[in-house]
């Protein structure tokens, strides 16, 4: 498993891979894609790359919003867009329980070890970002992915209320 994915920024090229990949949680029910930066909500692939890249940049990232690095995880062995996870590099007030980044893997990749890699290979975009630390809130119920973040050192901080449930943070140093 281990580098069998890579992470790339989203382009035009990607335009289909991504639709695909955000029929295949629509189909499942899913109506949040965590870590996507709104492609869930957002109907036109060049408006939302035309988001996400302007957000990478802090002369033109959303007033509303901070610096963010938006990637696909692509396997290698075939192209396919296998998840989608986000570097938020700081945290304004709207984000400080949500954490710095977000992960999906689409439905049918998953349980493969796939949003551990995927973490990993992000928390060295994080050092190269000359961050020191990430923080990461999970539904207290998502075990997986508490597992995910555990894997990659996250420390258990504090837990808080996201919409009347119990969600937790997670630290990981870097």
């Amino acid at each position: 498993m281990k580098n069998d994915i890579i992470l790339v920024r989203p382009s035009l090229g990607l335009k289909e891979k991504a639709l695909d990949y955000r029929k295949e949680h629509f189909q499942q029910g899913e109506k949040i894609i965590y870590g996507s930066e709104l492609f869930d909500k957002t109907e036109n692939y060049e408006e939302w790359l035309s988001s996400v890249t302007l957000n990478t940049n802090p002369k033109t990232v959303n007033e509303n919003w901070v610096v963010t690095d938006t990637f696909f995880a692509i396997r290698k062995s075939d192209d396919k867009i296998i998840g989608i996870i986000d570097l938020r590099h700081t945290l304004n007030e709207f984000l400080k329980d949500l954490g710095n980044c977000g992960y999906s893997v689409r439905p049918s990749e998953r349980k493969k070890g796939y949003a551990t890699e995927m973490l990993c290979q992000l928390l060295q975009a994080a050092k190269e970002a000359e961050m020191k630390e990430l923080h990461i809130s999970v539904e207290k119920e998502n075990i997986a992915s508490i597992k995910v973040i555990q894997k990659n050192g996250g420390i258990y901080e504090r837990s808080f209320l996201l919409e009347n449930e119990t969600a937790d943070i997670y630290k990981i140093e870097l």
